[in-house]
């Protein structure tokens, strides 16, 4: 942020460069061409937010099929082997 005599230097040297005639539709100008800065940038900080308050739906998760498991089935009995 400038000081007061910091503003004061950039007056006087306005005044010397666009004289005493010009400087009032300068200065008017330049509020404008600030006005339109600010709300350009408001009006593009407000579409941000609307863009980040629009929530996308999110696909579900694909539901896989519930398979029950095959029953243990315990082996037949068959002729006793010889263990010789």
């Amino acid at each position: 942020m400038l000081s007061i005599p910091d503003m004061a230097i950039l007056g006087v040297l306005a005044l010397l460069v666009f004289g005493e005639k010009k400087l009032p539709g300068v200065m008017r100008q330049a509020g404008r061409m600030m006005r339109d800065v600010q709300n350009t940038s408001q009006s593009f900080l407000r579409e941000m937010d609307r863009a980040a308050d629009v929530t996308e739906p999110v696909p579900p998760e694909p539901i896989e099929p519930i398979v029950p498991p095959e029953p243990i089935v315990p082996p037949e009995p068959g002729p006793p082997k010889d263990v010789t």
